[in-house]
């Protein structure tokens, strides 16, 4: 489990193509400082194994399923990347709870400058849209963000100095995909209470408490 505070902006040294699948290999001194092999690392939003670690790098596999359905698979040498380690049992919760599993892939729409912050706004893949209000949280890219405008294919946020200056958010520019996680508690209401909002039917055990 992750926060979407990113630890460090690393960089992709080198993909290798495995046929159905693709071999990374990351700079992250920060990310890398204790990871050993098996542990988990966050990916511009994405859970990757660690496979080899050493000398301020690590390499990870990524398999068609996950290159297909988030933005790694446009990643090549040089990439800038946003770098997670999950976070420590009883550590500060500091973004808000973020599984690694993207969702879906958003694009950028437009950058709007501010003198003190700038509004990104990112359109929707279809089926997320009703995952997404206003003043609730997001994960672009790896970064816990929260919505400031959510629409009917879009939401934008808000972005600080730190943000841009520190993640790949600074560096994103109009048609560029992003990586996007829901936040996860509203598919379990979503689940709970159905498809269509309805109450699910009592069960053996009886109506629900």
């Amino acid at each position: 489990m992750f926060t979407g505070i990113v630890e460090e902006l690393g960089e992709v040294t080198s993909v290798e193509d495995l046929g159905d699948a693709s071999r990374f290999r990351l700079r992250g001194p920060v990310v890398t400082e204790d990871a050993k092999h098996g542990d988990s690392i966050a990916v511009n939003g994405v859970c990757l194994t660690v496979v080899e670690s050493g000398g301020g790098e690590f390499t990870a596999d990524v398999m068609a399923e996950t290159l297909d359905r988030s933005s790694l698979g446009a990643l090549a040498t040089g990439s800038r990347v946003n770098l997670e380690r999950p976070m420590a049992l009883g550590g500060r919760l500091g973004g808000h709870l973020v599984q690694g599993h993207v969702d879906g892939t958003g694009t950028v729409v437009e950058r709007t400058p501010s003198e003190h912050w700038e509004i990104v706004r990112i359109a929707l893949p279809d089926g997320l849209s009703r995952y997404v209000v206003e003043k609730g949280s997001i994960t672009v890219d790896g970064v816990s963000l929260t919505v400031v405008d959510a629409g009917p294919d879009y939401f934008t946020i808000s972005l600080i100095p730190t943000t841009l200056a520190l993640t790949t958010l600074g560096i994103k520019q109009p048609g560029d995909p992003v990586n996007l996680e829901v936040d996860v508690l509203a598919k379990y209401v979503e689940r709970l209470l159905g498809a269509d909002g309805a109450r699910p039917a009592p069960g053996p055990e009886g109506p629900l408490k």
